[in-house]
């Protein structure tokens, strides 16, 4: 049986193995393990196991209410976005937000598909990626010069998260979905609220001498605003308006301020107040 691509089973079974709880792999090679397993022992709840180590990364999984949480710093509070959150060597002077803390771009590369494993443990399947198709008629010569494009576009569909930036200070807690915080320039409003696709990125070629690379981590794009025909983030905006690269601004009167932390959240499902074993994870406070 093949097993789909996208499932990126080289990460998974690096969750499992640093784990170090599974009764078939602790202490064999993986060749051995399969062959001869041996006596089943009594092991540990495997989506316990795959939580604890995720959590070693700084990425919580909580099953009970469809979330992954990790600490983002706000990077752009200023100018014109075209990514929501990217790793530090990512495109940071166009994101608001920056994921995975001060690693190196190596670490940083198995960070983003540790990410990748907590959000498909949550049950999503990668969706479809915004699709450009030629008009046919295709605008005359005098409507392209007008500016009438000549492609339809096609926003992206499938599987969708509900975003959420939550931080403290003092005894005040601050909890807004994304797109709250996030200006609409074209429209004079805040962006409007949806669910944000899951694309789950894919494996890209590096050459012949090269093992295969999971483009976001190797970009180090992860959530992108403005549509990129590439596909290689984890996420991507879905509103037919993210065509528009020259559109979307910070909303810098409520965010925190560059280089605040504050906790990221990915939802299943709506939250409609934020649970007690995601909000002890809020920085701030001080």
């Amino acid at each position: 049986m093949q097993l789909p691509s996208h499932l990126h089973v080289a990460s998974f079974l690096v969750c499992l193995s640093l784990s170090g709880t599974s009764a078939y792999l602790d202490g064999a090679p993986l060749e051995t393990a399969l062959q001869d397993p041996g006596p089943k022992v009594p092991a540990e709840d495997p989506r316990e196991a795959l939580r604890k180590t995720l959590a070693q990364a700084d990425i919580h999984l909580n099953f009970e209410h469809q979330a992954v949480s990790t600490l983002a710093r706000i990077e752009v509070t200023d100018q014109l976005l075209e990514y929501l959150a990217v790793l530090p060597h990512g495109a940071a002077h166009e994101a608001m937000l920056v994921l995975g803390g001060q690693r190196a771009p190596e670490d940083a590369v198995v960070w983003a598909e540790f990410l990748n494993t907590a959000i498909l443990a949550l049950g999503l399947e990668p969706g479809q990626n915004a699709r450009w198709v030629e008009k046919d008629p295709a605008p005359s010569q005098d409507e392209l010069r007008q500016g009438v494009s000549a492609y339809d576009v096609f926003p992206p569909e499938g599987d969708g998260l509900f975003l959420y930036l939550a931080w403290r200070v003092g005894e005040e807690r601050y909890i807004f979905r994304l797109e709250d915080l996030i200006r609409d320039l074209e429209r004079g409003r805040a962006m409007r609220r949806h669910p944000w696709v899951y694309l789950g990125s894919r494996m890209v070629d590096r050459g012949p001498d090269e093992p295969e690379a999971f483009a976001a981590g190797l970009e180090g794009n992860l959530i992108n605003i403005s549509f990129f025909a590439q596909g290689n983030t984890l996420i991507t905006g879905a509103l037919e308006e993210c065509v528009n690269q020259t559109t979307w601004l910070p909303n810098a009167w409520i965010l925190p301020p560059t280089g605040s932390d504050v906790l990221m959240i990915f939802a299943g499902k709506r939250l409609n107040s934020l649970p007690d074993s995601i909000d002890v994870l809020l920085p701030g406070g001080e």
